[in-house]
């Protein structure tokens, strides 16, 4: 039994301390009575050591970037430099109020200004904007300002349409739809855009085509300045989900492919956090067409001074309360000064190498639909596992006994049994070879042992469909599901 089964099997202190006794609430002067609580809150009386050890616990049962290597496809999970960490949590940048007058926050400024540029010339696109809060809101606010280009053109109305390649990241087709769209797929030939399919669905009702490359599949769409010559010459935009850009950051840029806007998601690209529910970055990148139409406020410079400008007349308005989120501006400028120009060029070399490394090593184990060489990523196909009597859902659980993290599963669907790869820059030949080992010996497990997995860890293959129904959100919550067992066991929290 591991260390973390017996950390597990333990009952929780939340069940084992005495609450402490309900007595009325503090009286505090100018709250409401409809705000006033009616009793006190029932805190569990617990000493500090007590406290210290179940949380210290729960960390060691969590699974992070500092732990092991994340092989999430489309998410390039890289790690995230404690410099730039120290760098944010400095008290002149974590202190700082988004409404403190410009005056007191000039260095800010200053640095989302130069972060502008620096990521300008990464995109090759004229104008950026720092404002969208994650990458899908950076989609739909693109979506917005191609929407407001026709509307200026009086174009709208028939202007309905938003292609999609059957590649696309699920969240392209929901912010077509929330912008006001409606979309159409256009099907791959072998891994990338049917040029073909795209002739014969663009036209009149086309306004925006929304592309990743290198896609989905890992492989980069080599007729990118064909599909934007038929875009463009049916009238339509043309857009960038940067989910990718870590395959070709300072080799080459969407500006030079020929597209009119695109978001950036800097926890990708740059290195800052990624995932737990955390603020995000969905950078704006816009070309001369549509950069009016990026929203307010933008950062302006006058002389010496930086200000908010919002005489922007054909913007699409504001899309957030703050501008941005300054601390992951910090570090994505951080991680880029760094590495310079030819270390973000390094970046995206060693991130292809790793993918291409992985994809030629891991494809021993099973197939690959795509054969040739892959950018930031791969696809793998789990079919030759049903023959087994296992799925590639139960290889991804049985990886999680190896001690790493699984990769994408089941997308995208145009490959049976799909797995989604991606190691990027920051590990090192070492890891990549404990993984591909890793992966061999879960691929070459018995089927019980795949169906069963996880054994290892504090929680096992759980029941999603009732988890996600009844969540387990607080310790009232696992006491109330604790007292519904009739046989005593451990309790734990929500999966």
């Amino acid at each position: 039994m591991t260390f973390r089964q017996a950390a597990w099997d333990e009952p929780s202190i939340w069940d084992l301390a005495p609450a402490r006794k309900a007595s009325a609430p503090p009286t505090i002067p100018g709250i409401p009575d409809r705000l006033r609580r009616k009793e006190a809150a029932r805190w569990p009386e617990l000493s500090e050591l007590e406290v210290v050890r179940h949380y210290t616990r729960l960390s060691q049962m969590n699974f992070g970037i500092d732990t092991a290597p994340y092989a999430l496809g489309s998410c390039t999970m890289k790690y995230n430099p404690k410099v730039s960490e120290m760098l944010a949590r400095r008290p002149g940048a974590a202190g700082l109020h988004p409404y403190q007058p410009e005056a007191t926050v000039q260095g800010a400024l200053e640095l989302a200004w130069r972060l502008e540029r620096l990521l300008a010339k990464v995109t090759g696109l004229s104008e950026v904007s720092l404002q969208a809060a994650a990458g899908a809101h950076g989609e739909w606010a693109a979506l917005l300002m191609v929407r407001a280009y026709f509307r200026d053109r009086a174009e709208l109305e028939r202007r309905t349409e938003v292609l999609l390649p059957d590649t696309a990241h699920g969240t392209n087709p929901a912010s077509a739809m929330m912008a006001g769209f409606t979309t159409r797929e256009i099907a791959s030939k072998d891994g990338c855009v049917d040029l073909a399919a795209l002739r014969s669905a663009v036209g009149e009702h086309t306004a925006c085509f929304m592309l990743t490359n290198p896609n989905t599949a890992g492989l980069f769409e080599s007729d990118i300045l064909e599909i934007a010559e038929t875009v463009h010459g049916a009238g339509g935009m043309l857009y960038y989900d940067g989910a990718n850009l870590n395959a070709i950051l300072g080799i080459t840029h969407p500006g030079r492919m020929g597209f009119d806007v695109a978001h950036l998601n800097l926890h990708k690209t740059f290195a800052t956090p990624h995932g737990g529910g955390g603020p995000g970055a969905g950078v704006l990148a816009a070309g001369e067409a549509l950069a009016p139409y990026l929203p307010v406020p933008r950062i302006a410079k006058d002389g010496r001074t930086f200000r908010f400008d919002y005489d922007r007349p054909k913007s699409i308005g504001k899309i957030k309360t703050a501008y941005g989120n300054f601390g992951l501006d910090l570090r994505a400028y951080a991680f880029a000064l760094t590495h310079g120009e030819e270390g973000l060029q390094h970046v995206a070399r060693r991130a292809v190498l790793n993918s291409n490394y992985l994809a030629l090593r891991m494809g021993e184990s099973l197939p690959r639909p795509f054969r040739r060489l892959v950018k930031h990523e791969f696809l793998l196909s789990g079919a030759p596992l049903k023959a087994r009597g296992v799925r590639t859902l139960d290889l991804a659980k049985r990886l999680l006994d190896e001690g790493v993290h699984a990769p994408t599963v089941y997308f995208p669907s145009l490959v049976e049994e799909a797995l989604m790869i991606e190691l990027p820059e920051t590990e090192s030949k070492r890891e990549l070879d404990q993984y591909i080992a890793a992966f061999a010996r879960a691929v070459a497990d018995s089927p019980e042992h795949l169906r069963a997995a996880p054994r290892s860890l504090a929680v096992g293959r759980i029941d999603e469909v009732q988890a996600a129904r009844e969540p387990r959100l607080s310790w009232k919550d696992l006491r109330a599901a604790a007292a519904k067992v009739e046989t005593p066991g451990p309790v734990g929290p929500a999966p």
